[in-house]
């Protein structure tokens, strides 16, 4: 990868990195009470996520946020594999906003004065698309007549690694979370 697309990602990266770390290590020392709150608005959103009990979903969550927050912050993490988790992580975020009520009005998407602390996260889907596409186009090398090819090929090649990649991390939250589900 050039010098060129690493500066130009730097600034994206470190920004929303800082950002989510600092986020996942305070709630990663919260209480609680701080977790019962957390855990009561996403499972009115998602209500699969009443059966978690609350603090090892709040751990959880923080511990996930930190990771993300570390891995956009360091430069060996491809930007396409960091795009794709701020991707998802900001849609979830972004999903429990529009499914809580009170957050935006009724059929509309402009949040509510409510709503706007969550809605604000719709710049990480952003920055996620971006960095998505820039690793896209600059890691295909695009020139000449094979460029849709390579472009294609580089777009399934990493589609192939992050779908693995998920894989991975979904077969260690189901190995954590049978844990943590109520018999």
């Amino acid at each position: 990868m050039s010098l060129a697309a690493k500066m130009r990602r730097a600034p994206l990266r470190i920004a929303t990195g800082a950002f989510i770390l600092n986020t996942g290590i305070t709630k990663l020392g919260g209480d609680d009470e701080q977790a019962k709150a957390v855990h009561g608005m996403a499972a009115r959103a998602f209500p699969v996520l009443e059966k978690v009990p609350a603090k090892p979903f709040f751990k959880t969550l923080a511990a996930g946020e930190a990771a993300l927050g570390a891995a956009l912050l360091l430069p060996i993490v491809p930007a396409g594999l960091a795009g794709i988790a701020l991707t998802g992580f900001s849609g979830g975020l972004l999903g429990f906003w529009w499914r809580t009520p009170g957050m935006h009005a009724e059929g509309n998407p402009r949040p509510t004065q409510q709503g706007t602390a969550v809605a604000k996260d719709v710049w990480m889907l952003g920055i996620g698309t971006g960095l998505l596409i820039d690793a896209a186009l600059t890691e295909s090398k695009i020139t000449g007549e094979n460029s849709r090819a390579e472009a294609k090929a580089t777009v399934k090649a990493e589609a192939k690694a992050a779908r693995k990649s998920a894989k991975r991390v979904a077969k260690r939250a189901r190995k954590g979370a049978e844990g943590l589900l109520p018999s």
